[in-house]
């Protein structure tokens, strides 16, 4: 199926996880992809996985001045674009009265500021009629210890996300998020939450499938916003989870 055929995509974040996974789903619906990263090495392994569709560029959302770098490479090398995924994110978890400003500045300056610059600073080479998708997460209301300024940047983003979709709709632009649960990569195997122990107790507990999304579920989803198909869908929060923010959790 060529859906995004001779569309142009980005995709931040998209050298691993989530983002890889929507870079192989872009490629085969037959977009023309790029995917950035803060790390070459991986951008390079990336890009020979995904073929001649494909171009990567580094850069780290955290810092406007390499935002705008991408943004001119963009513009330079493709003009327009159809699609941009904003996906690029990470997770710390600190329980409360126990918060540092590095972890809160790093949150906040990734998954907020970052997501929004990147949305802000690619508007003007958007086509009209171009997709954004931001990836957010069920954290974003729901809780959980130790997530507090996780959930917030996620919560912020959310708002943000509607808010452009009102505002960009003259354009017919559309922006949606994505909001996904435990996903399997590398980020669920980091911190405190990343033990095989914790791991089965939320699969047991809070998965009502009893395992945790695969990358490429959600990828799917996220091809369909970014298609033509999903033309009159803006201003939607997309939770894909197998149920896990409504169940009634028996410990």
């Amino acid at each position: 199926m060529s859906t995004l055929k001779d569309k142009v995509a980005v995709i931040t974040g998209g050298n691993a996880g989530i983002g890889l996974a929507t870079a192989k789903e872009f490629v085969a619906q037959g977009a023309q992809v790029i995917i950035t990263g803060r790390n070459q090495q991986t951008i390079d392994e990336a890009v020979g996985m995904l073929g001649n569709n494909t171009v990567g560029i580094q850069a780290d959302v955290s810092r406007i001045k390499d935002i705008e770098n991408l943004v001119a490479k963009v513009e330079s090398q493709f003009g327009k674009v159809d699609v941009l995924l904003v996906n690029a994110g990470v997770s710390h978890q600190e329980p409360i009265g126990q918060l540092s400003e590095e972890i809160f500045d790093t949150l906040s300056d990734i998954n907020f500021k970052g997501a929004v610059f990147t949305t802000e600073k690619f508007i003007p080479i958007l086509n009209e009629g171009a997709s954004i998708i931001h990836v957010t997460s069920v954290s974003a209301y729901t809780y959980a210890t130790g997530t507090s300024i996780y959930s917030a940047s996620k919560a912020a983003l959310t708002a943000y996300s509607k808010s452009a979709a009102v505002e960009l709709a003259g354009r017919k632009i559309r922006v949606n998020t994505v909001a996904p649960s435990m996903t399997e990569t590398d980020m669920i195997y980091r911190g405190e939450l990343g033990t095989e122990e914790v791991h089965n107790f939320l699969k047991d507990k809070f998965m009502p499938f009893k395992r945790f999304a695969k990358p490429e579920e959600i990828a799917k989803l996220i091809g369909f916003l970014a298609s033509d198909d999903a033309s009159f869908i803006s201003g939607a929060e997309y939770t894909i989870d197998s149920g896990a923010s409504v169940n009634a959790v028996r410990l």
